[in-house]
């Protein structure tokens, strides 16, 4: 039985002995129960820890599909250099500011100041769960300054929020001793403390992306085309290059946060806990799902088109908006958390293109709305909340008090919020104002404008000598001995070849000069001079398609004048076909 075997001649013991035996027995099952405990307790946060990584993953995917093509590689390698960047910040002082103690307990209600690098530490799994919280929270800022944020800055704020600004709000309201998680008074009682914890578990990861996609969206300012100026021609919006992988990055998000959430009980041996594990995760994708449900219908009422980039948008508002009260309410709540969160990501995405304040992925809208959403929402429709505080005192089962803690549980989740928030523009505002001074928060014009990718990187998402193949349709194939073998076709279908590819971007049109005179030529399939892929290209177009147009012109008057012979253009017709 376990590592201690107690053998026959240890069982044959004497009856007068017989109450030590069963202590000792007792004991050993207690070191195995706690062993197992432990262990199990463990596997569970490691799991959910890793789903929670594969976050990354979903974040890339969303990110570089809703960015133009000649900025992939620059928002991928952010998000790879996100994880990299957070576990060696976290490692080093992160973790030690969020979850180390201090001998002094006024200290200890700020900031914690023991386990720097782990030193005297063992509790690799709350370590590495507790890391991969602090990974997203520095990912999400990456979506709002998407295509023209300098590289040195994405660094510099990446490295403060992992290591300092987001480890020091969990000790506030996770650790021991956390002014947050201690609570407040209501009357002679203590307002629950860990009710408190609870509604900012991870919904305080949330609220520290609150302040970050609005400050430095705004300080950096739209992308060139995104907001024309008064007097310039209105410009088509930037789109992202990629439908498929913005959504493939939403069902991983999506996957992510039923971790998210779940593996928030941190806990998952204890009679019951595996319900509440299972209940987080229903209420997480059912907020997502009426919050998906009621965009969707919005969009098409007023716009007659059924949307997926926003839907998923609204998704993952509606999911973020749960994570404060999973937990704490019945899965009817859902429809309440839900339906609230998406028309707020609504109203904040409206009034950000009013403000002209350019957020490429709606970070702001998403995490903000519903981040705050569900923290309010909490404290109304939780079992200790407002909705079932006057519903029991109406039917004769409560008393009034208990209406007045859930109010003041309510103004607690706002102070918080507002602390929360305050914190980290306290940190960041002169950070990225000061990168803005010394010319490294925003690339110039030209980059921005070209891409950032060849720039920067030196590598092409999508290269264009990647394309193609070096085959014509009908050829010769030699044999190995020499010999050739019959002709046939490469396709069934007509490929084109790296040569043609090449010539059918660099052409200007899709007719050959010299045909069809008095007419204007076809546009190229490939090179379509009025709709340039990028909206700061707008102009050119225009001033390109105007001067193809004049030259249509004097040629059409050329041909009036003196018409070419009538055996030439039925020669370079025939060239043509």
């Amino acid at each position: 039985m376990g590592a201690h075997h107690l053998d026959r001649q240890e069982l044959d013991i004497d009856p007068s002995n017989l109450t030590a035996a069963l202590i000792y027995l007792q004991n050993e099952i207690d070191d195995i129960r706690q062993d197992f405990t432990a262990n199990e307790n463990a596997f569970f946060l490691c799991s959910m820890a890793l789903i929670i990584f594969l976050m990354q993953c979903g974040f890339a995917f969303l990110e570089a599909g809703a960015v133009r093509s000649k900025n992939t590689t620059n928002i991928l390698i952010k998000n790879l250099l996100d994880s990299c960047i957070a576990i060696v910040g976290y490692w080093a002082i992160g973790y030690a500011l969020g979850y180390g103690q201090s001998s002094n307990s006024t200290v200890n209600l700020f900031v914690g100041s023991s386990n720097f690098f782990l030193a005297g530490f063992s509790d690799y799994p709350k370590f590495f769960f507790q890391y991969v919280f602090a990974a997203t929270s520095a990912t999400i800022v990456s979506g709002a300054v998407a295509e023209r944020c300098e590289f040195a800055c994405y660094i510099t704020y990446c490295t403060v929020i992992s290591a300092l600004v987001y480890p020091i709000l969990t000790h506030w309201g996770w650790a021991e001793g956390g002014w947050m998680k201690l609570g407040i008074t209501v009357g002679n009682q203590t307002d629950d403390p860990y009710h408190t914890t609870i509604s900012l578990v991870p919904g305080l990861c949330i609220c520290v992306a609150v302040p970050f996609p609005f400050l430095a969206a705004y300080l950096m300012g739209p992308r060139i085309g995104r907001f024309p100026e008064e007097g310039q021609e209105e410009s088509p919006d930037i789109k992202g290059h990629s439908v498929p992988f913005a959504a493939l990055g939403g069902f991983i998000l999506m996957f992510g946060f039923l971790a998210f959430n779940g593996g928030s009980m941190a806990d998952i041996v204890k009679p019951g806990e595996g319900n509440i594990v299972a209940l987080a995760m229903v209420n997480t994708i059912l907020c997502g799902a009426f919050a998906a449900l009621t965009y969707l219908l919005w969009h098409y009422a007023t716009h007659g088109k059924w949307t997926l980039l926003l839907t998923i948008n609204a998704c993952l508002a509606g999911m973020v908006s749960s994570c404060a009260g999973c937990n704490h309410m019945e899965p009817w709540g859902s429809v309440f958390t839900g339906i609230g969160s998406g028309l707020i990501y609504l109203a904040l995405s409206t009034l950000m293109i009013k403000l002209k304040i350019d957020d490429p992925l709606d970070a702001f809208a998403v995490h903000a709305g519903g981040g705050s959403w569900g923290l309010i929402s909490t404290a109304i429709i939780s079992h200790d909340g407002i909705a079932y505080g006057i519903a029991n005192v109406m039917s004769g089962k409560g008393a009034e008090p208990s209406v007045g803690r859930a109010f003041a549980q309510l103004g607690w989740q706002c102070v918080c919020v507002i602390a929360i928030v305050l914190w980290s523009l306290l940190w960041m505002t002169p950070i990225f104002l000061f990168l803005k001074k010394i010319n490294r928060f925003r690339v110039t014009a030209e980059v921005e404008t070209k891409g950032l990718d060849i720039y920067k990187h030196g590598e092409a998402a999508y290269p264009l000598h990647a394309y193609g193949h070096g085959w014509d349709d009908f050829e010769q194939i030699k044999t190995q001995r020499g010999h050739s073998q019959r002709t046939r076709t490469m396709s069934a279908h007509t490929e084109m070849n790296l040569e043609q590819l090449a010539e059918a971007y660099g052409r200007r049109t899709s007719v050959q000069h010299g045909v069809g005179f008095g007419k204007h030529r076809k546009a190229s399939a490939y090179h379509n001079p009025s709709f340039f892929e990028h909206p700061e290209f707008h102009n050119n177009a225009k001033q390109k398609k105007n001067q193809l147009r004049r030259e249509d012109i004097e040629t059409v008057e050329t041909y009036n004048d003196s018409p070419p012979p009538l055996d030439h253009i039925e020669e370079n017709e025939e060239n043509w076909t």
